[in-house]
């Protein structure tokens, strides 16, 4: 640790805290003082949370109070599996009578719509807090210390408010992943010392594009650690990481719905953050499958009492470690995610060697709510095909606005074609895929 992480936890962040009314580091030192307790009392202080959550919602929201469900304080997870398995349609067309707080006083957040459906969420001041705290503790499993120099991959280059900030204090350099742009990604690279002192973070798939940008330039350039979200994290991307940056990757799992499920410390499977969310794996008929089986993940969201997320099915298929398999030496007494098997999302290549990944696409979709869904098929490499399924005031002008806003990215020709759909098919794995590549060539 070096004196700027020094100043920056002793200083920088009490006074920033104060100022905007973030206790930040308060929740920090709680999610991290609770992740260590034993594993009796892990599930006891998560059984608490749950009875008190779903008390507060049969009591507070119009939706739930319908449901006419009794809450039972010494049994709250057989309460739990009264409620019915809350769907994104559902969410979207219930939304205004899940909120238990005034609307105007919330926060408005969405899911990135990598399903290539988007959903709109809300939560307090205090709730954002929880999942900001939850990140850090993260990514100090990681092997990152506040004050570190990060190198983070985002959709949006215009870091405005909180977010300037803390790319300032936090030592952040910000790269642009709409499209990445080859020249863009060499140029940051370079401009590194070959001393492990940053942290690279970002999209799963945007760390890998990276990787094979420095392998193909012969770049030469370590990183402290990797730290990926957003999408899965497939064992050629981690291998190509280790190889090029000479540091392994820790996988993170959470949702823009707020929930924050688990991650990588010390184990190759992530842990469970039962603090902040309870999950069931199910079949397709909503009955739980025993740990070690496969299913569909349906989330509690513990922290969020503005709009509570009960039994959310958030669209992937995941694994729960059977007891009898944990390790005998792991450093927490959470439960483990076996593996959480997502789409294996394709990267749209262009003829010059740029890359467009999933959220390239859900970084314009996301402010586009008069289409319902859509999905990106590539079968050259001179352009690509956009199903999508319309909703509500949408004219073809949106279509060319669209068009414009991938070209201006790439900077060079390529073409662009639309299609209108009345469905889009999920994938064998139960969610909708959002990029699906025809191309015979590998990255």
């Amino acid at each position: 640790m070096d004196v700027y992480n020094t100043i920056l936890k002793r200083i920088i962040l009490p006074i920033s805290e104060f100022i905007f009314g973030i206790p930040l580091t308060k929740e920090l030192k709680k999610l991290d003082d609770f992740t260590r307790l034993s594993e009796t009392e892990i599930a006891a202080l998560q059984q608490q949370k749950l009875s008190l959550l779903l008390k507060h919602a049969v009591g507070r929201s119009e939706y739930y109070k319908k449901l006419n469900i009794n809450i039972d304080n010494n049994n709250p997870i057989e309460s739990l599996k009264k409620f019915p398995i809350l769907t994104k349609p559902v969410l979207k067309k219930n939304t205004e009578s899940i909120l238990t707080e005034p609307k105007k006083n919330l926060l408005k957040n969405g899911s990135s719509g990598s399903t290539g459906e988007q959903t709109i969420i809300y939560w307090n001041k205090k709730e954002q807090t929880i999942n900001r705290a939850t990140q850090l503790l993260w990514w100090k499993w990681a092997n990152y210390e506040l004050g570190d120099k990060l190198i983070q991959t985002g959709i949006n280059p215009k870091r405005l408010g909180l977010k300037k900030y803390k790319d300032f204090f936090f030592r952040t350099k910000y790269v642009q992943a709409f499209s990445h742009n080859e020249v863009d990604v060499k140029n940051v690279l370079k401009g590194l010392k070959d001393d492990k002192d940053y942290v690279l973070a970002g999209y799963a798939s945007s760390l890998y594009v990276m990787a094979k940008i420095a392998q193909e330039n012969n770049i030469k350039v370590k990183f402290k650690s990797a730290i990926s979200w957003g999408d899965k994290l497939f064992d050629y991307y981690k291998k190509t990481i280790l190889d090029t940056f000479g540091c392994k990757t820790y996988e993170t799992y959470g949702s823009g719905e707020g929930f924050m499920i688990g991650a990588q410390k010390d184990l190759d499977c992530m842990y469970l953050m039962a603090t902040n969310v309870f999950v069931e794996i199910v079949d397709e008929n909503g009955n739980e499958v025993e740990d070690g089986e496969i299913g569909n993940v349906i989330v509690t969201n513990l922290n969020g009492y503005a709009m509570p997320l009960i039994r959310y099915k958030i669209g992937d298929l995941g694994i729960k470690m059977a007891r009898n398999n944990y390790p005998t030496h792991r450093e927490l007494q959470l439960p483990i995610i076996q593996k959480i098997i997502g789409r294996d999302t394709d990267i749209v290549k262009t003829p010059s060697g740029n890359f467009l990944v999933v959220h390239s696409f859900t970084g314009i979709f996301e402010h586009i709510p008069e289409i319902k869904q859509f999905c990106v098929i590539q079968k050259e490499l001179s352009g690509i095909e956009i199903q999508y399924i319309t909703d509500k005031g949408f004219n073809n002008d949106i279509l060319e606005s669209i068009k414009v806003q991938i070209l201006k990215s790439l900077n060079e020709p390529f073409e662009i074609k639309f299609e209108e759909v009345k469905e889009i098919r999920p994938t064998k794995s139960g969610k909708p895929q959002l990029i699906v590549s025809h191309l015979t060539n590998k990255l």
